[in-house]
């Protein structure tokens, strides 16, 4: 009986060591489960990216810019939107976690993110160069046609005469034209034309020499003259 007892009170402590170690272990383990368990939140909702939001709501920032952001970025209103962090870009747009098998939307075939316009531009092509330049007499300009070719030539001065031919090896004058002005031109045989337009030393006057071209990337039909003078081949 005494020999007994020391092996059973041996028992009841490392009983009561391993019980007491758990007890000990439980809230660190509760706490690890708790945070496995909660998603993390991302401050960009999804909704920022939905219609009508996608273009009335400005994003946070840090956020993926959505369409309005991105429109009021490029006029200077906001700062230029900073990239996704790596754990959004992990949870992705809206902050939740996709299924798996589930892929984010992408932008659709040929969609582009819209680009800043620099200030004072536009994104078009930059402006032609005038190939000459005149001084116009009152805003009027008279222009000398000159057909050195042996074909006819038809002409128009768009809102101010019907079309009109131009015998080979001829000239004609046209007055008091009201600048800006556009005169479009062609041969009827559908050959192609060399223009070359020369100011005259009479104010606000241009003399305008037509030549028969061989090769298709020289013909022009058109000639522009602006209010300022420039004057332009098209």
């Amino acid at each position: 009986m005494n020999m007994k007892f020391p092996k059973v009170r041996k028992s009841a402590e490392l009983f009561g060591a391993i019980c007491g170690g758990l007890l000990i272990s439980l809230p660190g383990i509760y706490q690890a489960v708790a945070q496995e368990s909660t998603p993390k939140i991302n401050p960009c909702p999804k909704i920022f990216y939905e219609e009508p939001h996608n273009n009335q709501v400005v994003v946070p920032q840090g956020c993926p810019p959505n369409a309005l952001t991105q429109r009021q970025a490029a006029q200077g209103v906001l700062p230029v939107p900073a990239t996704p962090s790596q754990d959004q870009t992990k949870l992705g747009v809206g902050g939740e976690t996709p299924e798996p098998g589930v892929r984010l939307p992408r932008p659709a075939s040929g969609e582009q993110t819209q680009q800043p316009i620099p200030e004072g531009g536009s994104t078009n092509e930059p402006p032609q160069t005038p190939i000459a330049t005149i001084a116009l007499a009152n805003g009027k300009v008279t222009i000398r046609f000159v057909n050195d070719t042996a074909a006819n030539i038809t002409y128009q001065v768009i809102g101010d005469t019907a079309p009109r031919s131009l015998e080979g090896k001829s000239d004609v004058i046209l007055q008091g034209l009201n600048a800006p002005v556009t005169v479009t031109f062609q041969r009827p045989d559908g050959g192609q034309l060399i223009v070359t337009p020369q100011p005259s030393s009479e104010p606000g006057s241009l003399e305008v020499k037509f030549n028969e071209a061989t090769d298709a990337a020289q013909g022009r039909s058109a000639l522009r003259i602006e209010r300022n003078g420039s004057v332009f081949l098209n």
